[in-house]
């Protein structure tokens, strides 16, 4: 049974059609098993309340932050708001900022 449901937003959809098949599928398959095992290799919290899914796939570290929707008890929803190329050993931090305020903005508006 998994753990919670995963929604993708606009941007994070147009990064994944962005990518090749095979990194795309490897990226999906690693949310389909996090949604069943957490595992900090595959999804790991970063900060104030963002989490990422990770993904190495042919020496590319791929990245997509998320924040849990839990206002749902039954259908708690991890919505990943952000996708990027990680090229540095830490997640720039325009990128956590840019999902925190699409977090607030979800929030806001739902």
């Amino acid at each position: 049974m998994d753990k919670f449901n995963v929604l993708f937003l606009d941007e994070v959809a147009l990064f994944l059609e962005s990518l090749d098949e095979k990194a795309r599928e490897k990226i999906l398959f690693n949310i389909w098993k996090s949604k069943k095992v957490l595992d900090p290799e595959l999804f790991k919290k970063l900060k104030d309340n963002i989490w990422e899914f990770r993904t190495l796939y042919q020496k590319k570290q791929y990245r997509l932050l998320a924040f849990w929707d839990k206002r749902n008890k039954k259908n708690t929803l991890v919505i990943c708001a952000n996708g990027f190329v990680k090229k540095t050993q830490k997640t720039p931090e325009k990128e956590i900022e840019k999902v925190k305020i699409i977090m607030q903005e979800f929030f806001d508006n739902f």
